[in-house]
């Protein structure tokens, strides 16, 4: 492909991220969490170079872990919503995965199994996410009923947070989900980025660690690299023309930049079709040949607008970092209305990717 744009994905750094966890954790393990390709960094290649670091891996669906199993990954894998049937119950058996269970109808799948080995299984507390789980006064008969399955082995209890991020916190989730996984004598998973950053009473023996592996803050009030991460990701593309404007001047669809001085502007060969928020407002940032500047007018399909009034020496040909290292990744969605998970997972197939390291 011709087409001047690429996503850089940077293998070093989701190691130095780990490691930075790691030394913030107090977790007797850490699983990484690779769902949604990585959160848009590859599967295999984030598995691959965390493979003497992290204890394990936690992922959505079994046809990734069977990926990993095939390309060696002997660490513990572990599905974050379990089986989605009865099949998929005896295929995690057969390649050693194991899996959250979270509902009457998993169980029921379990009991069916007739692998030769049982499949581990984590129960699923409902803590007040209330999306999967058993509340906590199901949790007994639930584990009960588990325990008495010779098609699973129950090693591990866990929950998820919906508030370690901000300032409401983890103290009410904690205290529901706590003495039911105290009482059931199980290996406890809890904490995902953001409280293994902030509540240590929640790390337990399985940490969770997700976007902060790629180098992103889970705090809106932070970048990355102000807790010690780095980038993992960056999406760049290349000037392909230069206007000049003059006062009353506007930029692309809908007017919604018009200029109210001199200016010049940088077309870059990427827009919304390659997963940048068409949403982002002016001013939003990039870096141009490495230097501070901003969107001008509405993201369109292939292209978008930058300034570079400013910059002297940028025009056709210059690199436009739409995130990375000098263009935070956190900015970019807040300056969207969206947030940095998004933006790692949404970038689109057609941008050509290149992993470093």
């Amino acid at each position: 492909m011709t087409r001047p744009i690429r996503l850089e994905i940077d293998l070093p750094s989701i190691r130095h991220n780990f490691k930075t966890t790691r030394s913030r954790s107090q977790a007797r393990h850490l699983f990484a969490v690779v769902k949604a390709d990585a959160y848009g960094h590859g599967v295999l290649d984030t598995a691959k170079a965390l493979a003497d670091l992290a204890d394990g891996f936690a992922l959505l669906n079994i046809e990734d872990a069977v990926r990993l199993r095939e390309a060696g990954i002997t660490q513990p894998i572990a599905l974050l919503e379990g089986p989605f049937d009865a099949a998929e119950a005896e295929a995690m058996a057969a390649y050693r995965i194991a899996g959250a269970i979270h509902s009457q109808q998993q169980i029921a799948w379990l009991a069916k199994g007739s692998a030769k080995q049982p499949v581990e299984t984590w129960l699923k507390l409902n803590s007040g996410m209330n999306r999967l789980g058993f509340r906590p006064e199901e949790a007994p008969e639930a584990l009960a009923r588990l325990q008495s399955l010779p098609q699973a082995k129950t090693t591990t209890i866990m929950t998820h947070f919906a508030t370690a991020d901000d300032d409401y916190g983890v103290a009410e989730q904690w205290s529901r989900f706590a003495p039911v996984a105290a009482a059931s004598g199980l290996a406890v998973s809890a904490a995902n980025s953001a409280a293994l950053f902030r509540h240590p009473q929640t790390h337990g023996d399985v940490g969770r660690p997700g976007i902060v592996l790629y180098g992103a803050s889970p705090f809106e009030d932070s970048v990355g690299a102000d807790i010690g991460l780095k980038p993992a990701m960056a999406l760049s593309a290349d000037i392909i023309a230069v206007q000049r404007l003059q006062p009353g001047d506007a930029v692309g669809y809908g007017r919604r930049f018009v200029a109210d001085q001199p200016m010049r502007i940088g077309i870059v060969a990427c827009g919304y079709a390659d997963g940048y928020p068409r949403i982002a407002g002016n001013g939003a940032p990039v870096a141009v040949d490495g230097q501070a500047s901003g969107l001008v007018g509405r993201v369109s399909m292939d292209m978008l607008a930058v300034d570079l009034s400013h910059l002297p020496q940028a025009g056709v040909g210059s690199r436009v970092e739409l995130w990375g290292p000098n263009a935070p990744i956190e900015r970019v969605a807040a300056a969207s209305g969206t947030i940095s998970y998004e933006l790692m997972c949404a970038v689109a197939p057609r941008v050509p990717r290149i992993a470093h390291g």
